[in-house]
């Protein structure tokens, strides 16, 4: 508990990481208040009487971006070197000094990434749909108990996306390039969408299948997939990757 509490104490002494944090909370809620005002304007206008059912949803697999930052600099600022007045060295000897036992090391700063990515993913949900429903009132979807599981499938895919992140910055030690390529797959088009129109298969890859979780339809996309079993695809994911992070991570130098 005391490696758990270390660790978090260290992500909150992070400002990117309270940068990340708000940017999980503001893009999918300005996303949200733009579509919703779209919507609201189509709905005035007769073309349809009242939003999709993945309004709010869809928006909240664009704002994983903030998951993906967390999950990168958790681990990134182990290896980023201190300032010459610090002594020059890097934050993981001190930290593996602290805690020996690197696996224990590694645990505890998967689950201080855990706990964080949840309730940015919680708070995000809540402001989300907040602006969803302020924007278009009565025309907005109805919350029902079909809700309950679709935004419990948001938080584990945040969650899953800040550790898949995460996994792939330990084997990387540097975060530029995670950063950028799983930020750059969350954009408008992404590519592992584009590589479903090439092979089925594509919609297995972890944030295609993960995002079934709670989006009920992809555009253009004709794969069935519950959402219990992109959960389970995900989850097998994230656990074969963390486990390569794992092992790679105690056996090789700091």
């Amino acid at each position: 508990m005391r490696a758990l509490a270390a660790e978090a104490s260290k992500l909150a002494s992070l400002p990117t990481v309270w940068i990340a944090m708000a940017a999980g909370v503001l893009v999918p809620s300005v996303i949200a208040a733009i579509t919703a005002s779209s919507t609201r304007s189509t709905i005035t206008r007769g073309a349809a009487t009242v939003a999709g059912a993945d309004t709010g949803y869809q928006e909240l697999a664009f704002g994983v971006v903030g998951a993906i930052t967390l999950g990168v600099v958790a681990i990134s600022s182990e290896y980023s070197t201190e300032s010459a007045e610090s002594g020059g060295g890097r934050q993981i000897t001190t930290s593996l000094t602290a805690v020996p036992a690197r696996l224990r090391f590694l645990l505890a700063k998967i689950s201080a990434v855990a706990i964080a990515a949840a309730v940015l993913a919680i708070i995000a949900s809540g402001t989300t749909m907040g602006v969803i429903h302020v924007v278009l009132g009565e025309h907005a979807p109805a919350m029902g108990a079909d809700d309950v599981p679709r935004l419990a499938g948001v938080v584990c895919y945040w969650v899953y996306t800040a550790l898949l992140a995460f996994g792939i910055t330990v084997l990387t030690r540097h975060g530029v390039i995670p950063l950028a390529v799983l930020i750059a797959n969350t954009s408008v088009v992404t590519v592992t969408y584009l590589l479903t129109k090439i092979t089925p298969l594509a919609n297995y890859l972890p944030d295609m299948a993960g995002v079934r979780m709670f989006i009920r339809r992809l555009a253009d996309n004709t794969a069935e997939i519950s959402p219990l079993t992109g959960g389970l695809v995900m989850t097998a994911w994230v656990a074969v990757l963390l486990v390569i992070a794992a092992v790679a991570f105690t056996r090789r130098d700091a």
